[in-house]
């Protein structure tokens, strides 16, 4: 039996070369609200972050530009870029998949643009993890006590 929940989508995040043709579909078209925005250099990424729906039924998605397009990582390359999950236990959760063989990107758990705990699988697999995301970069976010309440 595993020892964490997967609860729910937590965000989607999309990614181009403009953020602001991102945000004519995204915010003026499709209405989702701008909540905030997160700049990295480290993760190259200038991000708006938006959302749509409420309570724990909320779901960040964030409309990303790299901050230099020749450097790594790409936010753009890859317009569905990534998908966040819920998890009611992340070190428990990334515990448990390292010892069966899922691959995590660099980084480990950390703090995310959000002010959550996350960390990423790893879009491919390994010799050595021969579980990934089969090309999909999916982020793990640990949920705080109100989304593990409504969805756990």
């Amino acid at each position: 039996m595993k020892p964490y929940k997967i609860l729910g989508i937590q965000q989607i995040a999309i990614g181009g070369p403009d953020k602001q043709a991102l945000r004519k579909l995204w915010v003026d078209v499709l209405g989702l609200q701008v909540t905030g925005n997160f700049v990295s250099e480290r993760e190259n990424v200038d991000e708006d972050i938006c959302a749509i729906g409420q309570g724990p039924h909320k779901i960040e998605v964030d409309l990303m530009q790299p901050l230099d397009p020749e450097k790594k990582p790409a936010v753009h390359t890859t317009p569905l870029n990534h998908v966040g999950l819920w998890v009611d236990d992340l070190p428990k959760a990334v515990e448990w998949m390292t010892a069966n063989g899922v691959r995590f990107a660099p980084g480990g758990i950390r703090k995310g643009a959000a002010g959550y705990d996350i960390c990423f699988i790893h879009p491919k697999s390994s010799a050595e993890f021969p579980i990934g995301g089969e090309g999909v970069l999916i982020e793990l976010v640990q949920a705080p006590a109100e989304v593990i309440a409504a969805l756990g």
